[in-house]
């Protein structure tokens, strides 16, 4: 049991119109694992938490895809003075610490690097990293060695977005 199972559970349980259960399991995933999954969160099939979640914060209004990889101490937010949360794609990959804050989209197969502060939008298949996040190169084999990490370790079979970063290369 990890923080997603229990968030799984409150969130059916959120969508049945169940009371204050799901508040209850949101408070035990706080405390075990020092992560906050608020019960309306939508997680997509599929997608998976690093080391059990811990220290993962996800907005309210967030959406996340299916098959995402979501490693340890990531933040999932608001920012100050916009409304809305961020859209995660479907597999995509969000490295130790990062953050990706404001009504923003991360587009499918998209590789958040670690400690990376997101603001704007991610281009599908495009790999971001630094501070403020900014397109970066990626050669063709480490993109392989990702795809192949995510099938061999998590089940996930991440679709190859090569052509669809060819325009978001870092210029």
């Amino acid at each position: 049991m990890n923080a997603l199972d229990l968030h799984r559970l409150a969130h059916r349980l959120h969508k049945q119109g169940i009371p204050v259960v799901p508040d209850l399991i949101r408070q035990s995933i706080q405390v075990l694992f020092s992560s906050v999954l608020p019960p309306e969160v939508e997680i997509g099939e599929g997608t998976q938490l690093g080391y059990g979640g811990l220290g993962v914060v996800i907005h309210a209004q967030a959406k996340i895809g299916r098959k995402c990889l979501i490693a340890q101490q990531v933040t999932i937010g608001g920012r100050s003075g916009s409304v809305g949360a961020p859209v995660i794609g479907d597999g995509v990959l969000i490295a130790a610490g990062a953050k990706v804050l404001g009504p923003i989209r991360v587009g499918d197969g998209a590789i958040i690097g670690a400690n990376a502060v997101v603001l704007r939008d991610v281009e599908p298949g495009a790999v971001v990293g630094g501070i403020p996040a900014r397109p970066l190169r990626a050669s063709d084999e480490a993109r392989e060695a990702f795809r192949r990490e995510m099938r061999e370790h998590f089940g996930v079979e991440v679709p190859d977005f090569g052509a669809a970063r060819d325009g978001a290369e870092a210029r």
